[in-house]
């Protein structure tokens, strides 16, 4: 009889990691496989963990070294056209105690230490020899037994498991071969994720963004940042870099015969943007795929006879204006995986009825119910007005308000109906304002 893990985890980020702590904790037997050199190396540049489940998973992290890099108590949304940018600034010391409500991480570094804590309470454990992080290898095909996973297949090695959790990312092939998702996803479910890293002095980094400490801040933006094409843009600050990008619509991107890497220099060049990033080095630059956070993107399902899907193999993203949540989403959902395998293992049941456990799980949790909830403002912010007319008028009132001139000046009123008159008209801003009011 085949040696059997209790579980088997493919992917080491941020999903396959989470499941891998509780699993580890939970004293059960596995393997979790990563085709990266290292768990994080192939990730590139970084963004926000959302929320306070990494205290869950390493309580007092923020006490530690490595992991994060700053935390977030500055958040900032800009509309910009192509030579303004009206911005809304908000700073608590509400955010300042741990644990933190928002970190920012550079994923390389972040996904290292993560592992290192697994490997640690492993090393603890009463499967100390029996459970392995396993790099630099590339899982090829899941094994099947009448309909149910029951293993991987990595070259010629052959891995059995009682379940089997899939944390691939978002190029989730194991995922499509056992049926879960077309073989394609539709490109307006998805998005090109182009970034930055830009390295600079620690000190004028601080001092630039007003920093204090480990304090952070963020920065989305919308409008001309992405050229007309549907999407958005960030700028996150690290220990001693700012992490830039945008996130583009492919179909949009493809329609209109534009290079990511062009629409992010523009939206460098961007007069507000520049200023940010003066003096700065591009330290590293990267381009993938990204899920939109439509719903509609999701595989048909999450789970099947002795095998679960988590992060963004399950295309779990929500961007509905205020905040890009992926790695909460991605977290949270290989915590799930992990304790209904553990209830799996210990009821000795692996079937599709067992595992459903995951899925309502999953339903009852923030992530579905946010995803289901704010699907209205994920398409109203991916919709032509959000990314062309509003952020026009709200630059074009701005100029106007903040312009002194030795001269009679308008009321606020009259200036907004003359931006509005030049970029829009009454009735499409009030069919939006009716949107956005049930969206959020």
């Amino acid at each position: 009889m085949e040696e059997r893990f209790d579980c088997i985890i493919v992917g080491g980020g941020i999903a396959g990691l989470s499941a891998a702590m509780l699993l580890a904790r939970a004293g059960k037997r596995f393997l979790l496989i990563e085709r990266g050199e290292f768990c994080g190396s192939k990730n590139v540049s970084g963004g926000v963990l959302w929320g306070t489940d990494l205290e869950r998973l390493v309580p007092g992290y923020w006490e530690m070294e490595g992991g994060f890099d700053r935390f977030v108590n500055h958040r900032r949304l800009s509309f910009m056209d192509p030579g303004s940018c009206f911005s809304v600034d908000f700073k608590s010391d509400h955010f300042d105690q741990p644990p933190y409500q928002g970190v920012t991480v550079l994923r390389a570094r972040f996904d290292q230490w993560l592992a290192e804590q697994v490997e640690a309470v492993i090393e603890a454990g009463p499967m100390a020899e029996e459970s392995f992080l396993a790099t630099n290898v590339l899982v090829e095909e899941l094994l099947q037994e009448d309909g149910r996973v029951v293993g991987i297949r990595a070259g010629e090695e052959e891995f059995y498991a009682n379940t089997v959790i899939l944390a691939e990312g978002v190029n989730n092939l194991l995922t499509r071969q056992i049926g879960l998702e077309a073989e394609y996803v539709p490109a307006d479910h998805v998005a090109v994720g182009v970034k930055e890293v830009i390295s600079f002095d620690r000190k004028v980094l601080e001092d630039r963004f007003q920093l204090r400490g480990r304090s952070g801040l963020t920065n989305e933006f919308v409008g001309a940042c992405s050229e007309g094409v549907d999407g958005g843009g960030f700028l996150y600050t690290n220990e001693s870099s700012v992490s830039i990008g945008l996130v583009l619509g492919m179909a949009d991107l493809r329609d209109k015969g534009l290079a990511p890497y062009d629409v992010l220099n523009t939206f460098k060049a961007h007069p507000a943007v520049a200023d940010m990033l003066q003096g700065g080095e591009v330290v590293e630059y990267s381009a993938h795929v990204v899920s939109t956070g439509d719903i509609r993107g999701m595989p048909s399902e999450i789970y099947a006879d002795g095998v679960m899907v988590a992060g963004e193999a399950a295309h779990l993203l929500l961007n509905a204006g205020k905040a890009i949540q992926g790695m909460d989403f991605a977290m949270r959902s290989g915590m799930l995986a992990a304790e209904t395998a553990i209830a799996a293992n210990d009821a000795g049941d692996f079937s599709a009825a067992r595992l459903k456990d995951y899925r309502t799980a999953l339903d009852a949790s923030y992530v579905m119910q946010d995803m289901r909830s704010f699907q209205d403002a994920v398409h109203l912010l991916h919709s032509p007005a959000m990314h062309e007319k509003v952020p026009n008028v709200i630059c074009d009132f701005g100029r106007q308000f903040f312009t002194v001139r030795n001269e009679p000046t308008p009321k606020a009123a009259k200036m907004m109906r003359t931006a509005i008159k030049r970029h829009a008209s009454y009735w499409e801003l009030v069919k939006l304002g009716a949107k956005a009011a049930r969206a959020l």
